[in-house]
């Protein structure tokens, strides 16, 4: 019984170890900042407005 006592807690650790390695082995000075989305691509009113009517108006192409 204790054998598998001491097989779970080592297995145990050995999890804990392997996600604390790879949560924290990454970049040296930790994980860039992260932009806002409005930062990344940002879309005015009347972009978002000609982007639906352009995509309502649009036809698949043709078999040929």
């Amino acid at each position: 019984m204790r054998l598998l006592l001491l097989e779970a807690f080592g297995a145990l650790i050995l999890m804990v170890l392997i996600v604390w390695w790879t949560m924290f082995s990454g970049r040296k000075r930790g994980e860039l900042p992260t932009a806002s989305l409005d930062q990344v691509n940002p879309i005015t009113p009347s972009e978002a407005g000609a982007a639906s009517s352009a995509s309502a108006d649009a036809k698949p192409p043709e078999a040929g």
